[in-house]
């Protein structure tokens, strides 16, 4: 199956500075777009970045990142560094022509997590073709690719003519140049939000990948030295999914290895079941009925046989310029009612040790309305 790094970024710049699809308007606010040199320059730049956005991923990637570095770090500051290191420096010096390692940055990163550079309009549309919310090639590579490889069908979404239609437009109201697309592949547009929202919540929101991503963090946390992955870089290149995969087998042979029960766990399958999902039922009685159905389950089952896991809301509505038939340029709230209507992803578990499932679920169906009706204490 072809990586949208190796297929997708090319065809989304050569697509979107194609001359027939550019006009006279973004011409005079993107001067680049009619430089040839500076083209040929700008899509060396967004090939190396490309490449280079999830090199500072940790092993398992995205699985125990928050817990597991230190504090002010997380992988773009890897990426980051891996890309500023003296060993790429040399590279981006023998392109040519050669590369500045702060353009790449910027559009591997994106403004959000290159804040200490300054962009220009030009860098910030570079940068949302790999990491924008609504096109980036990121996303469009992880739904088609993570659909295949789980052969499930909710990311899949007609990629092509999403590409085909994209387009430098003005926004509406400030005239400000950004990605958007045409009317014609409004509804590709619409398909890749809904791709995204299912393939979270039927694959990466599954209750039994989350548990072993709990399990995963907690066997880190025991068997790192000191509880973090190591920001060195010459560690941090290191450390790969083989170097872990080997430490978590050692631990779960060895009972007196650090980490050895959530190894254990991991490598015999016996992961901690689920006790409790969020639900629009018990949300609607109590927004907080998770935390509080957890902190009962607590008192009653002890800390040890539980893990608490919330993944923060993300999503809602995407707006973006289209282009109209009729050349009228409109937002993507207006022209489309199905984008306003994607829901917003949240999800909330509780997990106990396999052992005390059936026990703890008794526990709760006797006891859920109680829990969720009971009120909390204010402190003081």
């Amino acid at each position: 199956m072809p990586r949208c790094y190796g297929v997708s970024w090319p065809r989304v710049f050569d697509v979107v500075t194609a001359p027939e699809n550019v006009t006279d308007s973004i011409r005079t606010l993107l001067p680049q777009i009619k430089k040839t040199n500076e083209l040929q320059y700008w899509r060396r730049v967004l090939r190396m970045a490309a490449l280079c956005h999830d090199v500072g991923h940790l092993p398992f990637s995205h699985a125990a990142e928050k817990e597991l570095l230190p504090a002010g770090w997380d992988h773009e500051r890897l990426t980051r560094e891996i890309i500023y290191s003296d060993e790429m420096q040399e590279i981006w010096r023998k392109v040519t022509p050669p590369l500045r390692a702060d353009d790449i940055v910027k559009v591997a990163l994106g403004p959000a997590k290159a804040k200490s550079l300054s962009f220009s309009v030009w860098e910030e549309i570079l940068s949302e073709i790999i990491v924008g919310d609504a096109f980036g090639v990121d996303r469009i590579d992880y739904l088609l690719r993570d659909s295949h490889h789980a052969g499930v069908a909710y990311g899949k979404f007609d990629h092509h003519r999403l590409i085909d239609t994209l387009r430098i437009l003005p926004s509406p109201g400030t005239e400000a140049p950004a990605l958007g697309v045409e009317e014609g592949g409004l509804q590709s547009a619409e398909a890749l939000l809904w791709a995204r929202y299912l393939i979270y919540t039927q694959v990466y929101l599954h209750h039994v990948r989350r548990i072993y991503d709990i399990h995963l963090r907690d066997f880190l946390k025991a068997w790192l030295g000191s509880g973090k992955f190591s920001t060195k870089l010459e560690s941090h290149l290191r450390m790969t999914d083989n170097e872990v995969t080997s430490g978590l087998l050692a631990a779960a042979r060895s009972k007196k290895s650090a980490g050895h029960d959530p190894a254990r766990r991991i490598v015999e399958r016996d992961h901690f079941r689920k006790l409790y999902e969020r639900n629009p039922l018990d949300v609607k009685k109590n927004a907080e009925a998770a935390s509080m159905i957890f902190e009962a389950a607590e008192k009653e089952f002890g800390s040890a046989n539980l893990r608490l896991d919330r993944y923060p809301p993300k999503g809602g509505s995407h707006d973006f310029p289209v282009l109209l038939s009729d050349n009228r340029i409109v937002s993507s709230v207006a022209a489309s009612s199905v984008l306003l209507n994607v829901p917003v992803i949240v999800a909330e578990f509780i997990f106990i040790a396999s052992d005390l499932r059936d026990k703890a679920r008794a526990w709760l169906d006797a006891n859920r309305t109680s829990i969720i009706k009971a009120k909390r204490k204010k402190n003081g």
